[in-house]
């Protein structure tokens, strides 16, 4: 299980397209599974840094969310094709900080946007130091991937 020296992508965007479920009898995408796409953004985003969580969980570091925010803008709607941009905006000893931009593909609207702040904790929940590859290069780099997450 080798880490990368340094993180050197720090947005990543996904594509997503509502499944039935996630919606309300009028199409509308439930409030609650707007946190799960941020997840999957994060994933997605340690992912093109090779990085997997698992490996991190076998290494004895995990992340908790210790701060959630969602500003919901308009509605997502069942199969609509979304855009979920997720970017790192800080990296601390303990702490790691995300931000989030769900839009529409098929106009650009802004649906919803949203930070979270998670910790870094050992696997008794105690406040860990932040391993030193999650820090970013200096330089920032951007990728977005054209496959849909469902």
């Amino acid at each position: 299980m080798g880490f990368p020296e340094r993180t050197s992508i720090q947005s990543y965007t996904i594509i997503i397209v509502p499944r039935y479920s996630e919606t309300d009898q009028g199409g509308v995408v439930h409030h609650s599974v707007y946190p799960v796409w941020f997840e999957m953004g994060r994933t997605e985003l340690l992912r093109v840094n090779n990085v997997a969580y698992k490996d991190l969980e076998k290494a004895g570091v995990f992340f908790v969310v210790a701060e959630l925010c969602v500003k919901y803008r308009r509605a997502a709607r069942y199969d609509e094709k979304l855009q979920l941009e997720t970017s790192c905006s800080k990296v601390s000893a303990g702490r790691v900080e995300h931000i989030y931009k769900l839009t529409r593909c098929s106009d650009g609207v802004i649906l919803a946007e949203g930070s979270s702040v998670l910790a870094c904790v050992d696997a008794h929940g105690k406040v860990r130091r932040m391993p030193e590859f999650m820090y970013p290069e200096s330089e920032m780099k951007t990728f977005r991937r054209e496959e849909t997450i469902v």
